[in-house]
């Protein structure tokens, strides 16, 4: 299993969400530590990190994979419209 950390910034984007989609979001990131590459998932181009994106409704988890450790490096949580910038 991997273990998973949330930056600073990813857990104030966790922290304005609503509620529910709170939950899911973290359900989500939960479940990357078992497989940290589900199905949907995508590799992000043109970073020069190994960045990873999921999707969960209209928002998005950015996230680092770090194999050889076995980390998830949870960058980003926002919404679709915003997170790319």
């Amino acid at each position: 299993m991997y273990k998973i950390i949330v930056s600073n910034s990813a857990e104030k984007d966790l922290e304005k969400l609503p509620a529910g989609t709170m939950k899911k979001v973290a359900g989500a990131i939960d479940r990357l530590s078992v497989e940290p590459r589900p199905v949907g998932c995508l590799k992000l181009k043109g970073t020069g990190e190994n960045l990873w994106r999921i999707r969960i409704g209209d928002y998005r988890v950015i996230y680092l994979i770090a194999d050889t450790v076995e980390i998830i490096d949870v960058r980003r949580v926002r919404h679709r419209k915003d997170v790319y910038e």
